[in-house]
């Protein structure tokens, strides 16, 4: 557990002003970002052994009921938490005072799984019952897990050794699964199908066979899937026919390391430029571009809650950004760790999840290259 005297200093500078709603400045013409939501820090989930192995969290992931938590990264670990075990209990919180739950990996982890290689990419397989999980690693190798077994029940080795930094699956057949790897490809696969792994698809986005660093599947249209590459742009692919891109998006000035769906008619990416970016799907055309976080180099993270119309990510600078979508600046900005010691490496946040929920409250979950796990709440103002 975090020490008594660390969680004082801790809510002293949390209540201190650390968290805030940055406004910004806006540019003539346009109505300054607005915040229509409290945040607060409700749990942060550490490790008692602060010079323990690099235990980046690069991945953070919510199955399909919202309940239980996977992580992953450096650590060559699979996490499984029960997300209700990460929240304060409600009838010790005192009235108009910020209460902050401290817990250890060890005691708040359900059971973990070990994994051959470090993690990239973790995606919840569709229908099955919150018990399979995807994981893509740093071989280049794919693996399905079987979390009540324990085990993996599925493995392929198709990208020649390069990193797979994406996995995703269909919603309309989850049995079909695409990836993305630093071997220029993105690969659609069918355990189904058992030559050359399954594959059913492969598509090479650029010439001069960019990383594929993300690959995300429509969940509002069967027929779409998007990659991000290095090369600076995403594509947007019909799997009936994966030749050609139906879609170019062009707008970033460096690598796009995240695409995600928002809704029927738009998309998200992020890159190593600093910048998110909201696009039309149907022209690719780009309607707005985010910016306030730090991201030159690393994976921050992005997450969409659609319900609410709220973007997260990470920054190189360790802080938690969030970006509704009708404002190009944030509309709240966390310090990720004010109780750091002196000297010691603030790292970056480095991955984020929305609890995908209908209601008046949401809930991030945000991971440090430290290891440092955060959940934050925010409830909609009255």
């Amino acid at each position: 557990m975090v020490p008594v005297e660390e969680r004082k200093e801790f809510e002293k500078e949390t209540s201190l002003g650390k968290d805030k709603e940055n406004q910004g400045d806006h540019q003539e013409g346009n109505p300054a970002a607005r915040c229509e939501w409290d945040f607060s820090l409700s749990t942060v989930v550490s490790s008692r052994d602060n010079t323990a192995v690099s235990d980046t969290l690069g991945v953070i992931e919510f199955d399909h009921s919202n309940t239980i938590l996977a992580t992953g990264g450096i650590a060559r670990k699979i996490r499984i938490y029960s997300f209700n075990s990460l929240l304060p209990q409600e009838n010790i919180q005192l009235q108009g005072e910020q209460s902050i739950t401290f817990l250890d990996h060890v005691n708040a982890c359900n059971y973990y799984i070990c994994t051959p290689a470090k993690l990239s990419s973790l995606r919840w397989k569709p229908g099955s019952g919150c018990r399979l999980l995807g994981s893509g690693d740093y071989d280049g190798v794919v693996m399905e897990y079987d979390l009540e077994r324990k085990l993996p029940i599925f493995e392929r080795d198709e990208h020649g050794g390069r990193r797979v930094w994406s996995v995703d699956y269909s919603h309309w057949d989850p049995f079909v699964g695409a990836s993305g790897s630093d071997d220029g490809t993105m690969q659609m696969w069918d355990p189904r199908c058992g030559e050359g792994g399954g594959c059913v698809a492969k598509v090479q986005p650029t010439v001069a066979r960019s990383s594929v660093c993300c690959v995300e599947f429509n969940p509002f249209d069967d027929a779409l899937i998007a990659a991000g590459c290095a090369d600076r742009k995403a594509y947007a692919y019909d799997v009936r026919k994966m030749v050609d891109p139906v879609h170019v998006f062009d707008g970033h000035t460096k690598t796009v390391t995240y695409v995600r769906f928002l809704d029927t008619q738009t998309m998200v990416s992020a890159g190593t430029d600093g910048c998110l970016k909201l696009w039309n799907i149907s022209d690719a055309r780009l309607i707005r571009t985010y910016k306030g976080h730090v991201n030159s180099r690393s994976f921050v993270g992005l997450s969409i809650w659609r319900h609410g119309g709220l973007l997260g990510c990470g920054s190189e600078n360790n802080q938690v950004f969030v970006y509704d979508k009708r404002w190009s600046e944030p509309i709240w900005v966390h310090d990720f760790e004010p109780m750091a010691s002196a000297g010691c490496d603030h790292g970056f946040v480095s991955s984020v999840c929305w609890r995908q929920v209908h209601e008046d409250q949401c809930r991030l979950v945000a991971g440090s290259s430290n290891g440092v796990l955060q959940v934050l709440v925010g409830r909609r103002k009255s």
